[in-house]
């Protein structure tokens, strides 16, 4: 065999294999398909912190389930099928829309929120985000195109309910981080506040911490999996930036996150609040795990938000 043609096979071995280690990270971190979206009808995450409330958990979805719900579906800027679920308090209710985490959906993350949102009079619009469970696509952007999702959720709730009604933007986990960073951007007037439990402070941050977790390098892997999101997924992770979002955000913030929390620390919402030029207030849960804070003390909870109506003229 000729040599030049053994050197463009090595060549070209090295081409598709370097590219091929790129796709595999981008779809272990980035990528959904049909069958991650087909989860259990009840399901609960992998750990011990959730198999305590399990009970719990389960019969919060199920409850969700049997609550009357309208379904909607609208478009995002690029064209997919965002879907949702509205849960209404009564008429003319504050609505909070609430945002799930990553590989996740909203009858899981979210069904307790429902509960939580009656309890404070409001009605609860669970959305299922891009890429995961109802709604279309296969790409998880960890909050950079999610959040004009949210500006779109945002602006159907005005279209649809007018001046009279009060918007609150929640998220937990990914869905925390996606509200915050719309936090910045041309919200309709009726977008009184967010509430963001256990956000990341970034997604550069919050994705090195889990490569460091899993004892690989992170100054090796992490350019590989930016450069699967750019050239697979058609996204800069780096611009999903909570706290650059928050040195303009328009509307007062809440953070709230457990102190044990093993995914996202806790620490991360103390650099968003510290960040945030808003009107803002943080609390911090003792003993709560990541997404736990509010089955860990519902009354504690509860009573930071009816200070942060106040705060926000609820």
């Amino acid at each position: 065999m000729h040599p030049f043609l053994i050197l463009f096979i090595i060549i070209l071995s090295l081409y598709v294999l370097f590219f091929g280690v790129v796709y595999i990270c981008y779809a272990i971190v980035f990528k959904t398909n049909k069958l991650l979206k087909r989860q259990k009808e009840y399901y609960v995450p992998i750990g011990k912190s959730y198999r305590v409330h399990k009970e719990q958990l389960i019969a919060w979805q199920k409850e969700a389930k049997s609550i009357p719900c309208e379904k909607i579906a609208i478009k995002s800027f690029d064209g997919l099928t965002l879907r949702g679920k509205f849960y209404e308090y009564e008429k003319g209710a504050p609505i909070e829309i609430m945002f799930h985490g990553w590989r996740g959906n909203a009858e899981r993350d979210l069904s307790g929120g429902i509960q939580r949102c009656f309890a404070l009079k409001r009605s609860a619009l669970l959305i299922d985000q891009r890429g995961q469970s109802s709604s279309d696509g296969f790409t998880i952007t960890f909050g950079v195109k999610e959040r004009y999702d949210a500006i779109s959720w945002a602006n159907y709730v005005y279209d649809r309910f007018g001046d009279s009604v009060p918007i609150i933007l929640t998220g937990i986990s990914m869905g925390a981080s996606t509200v915050l960073l719309a936090s910045e951007l041309d919200l309709p007037k009726t977008v009184k506040g967010v509430i963001a439990d256990c956000g990341y402070s970034s997604a550069k941050k919050i994705i090195k911490k889990v490569i460091k977790q899993l004892y690989f390098p992170a100054f090796l892997f992490y350019p590989i999996i930016r450069l699967g999101a750019k050239l697979y997924g058609g996204f800069d992770i780096e611009s999903a930036d909570c706290e650059k979002a928050l040195q303009n955000a328009k509307v007062p913030v809440i953070f709230i996150h457990g102190t044990t929390d093993g995914f996202v620390p806790y620490s991360m919402s103390e650099d968003n609040f510290n960040a945030c030029v808003s009107d803002k207030d943080i609390l911090f849960i003792d003993g709560a795990g990541h997404g736990l804070a509010y089955i860990i003390d519902p009354k504690l909870y509860i009573e930071k938000l009816k200070q942060f109506n106040k705060k926000i003229n609820l």
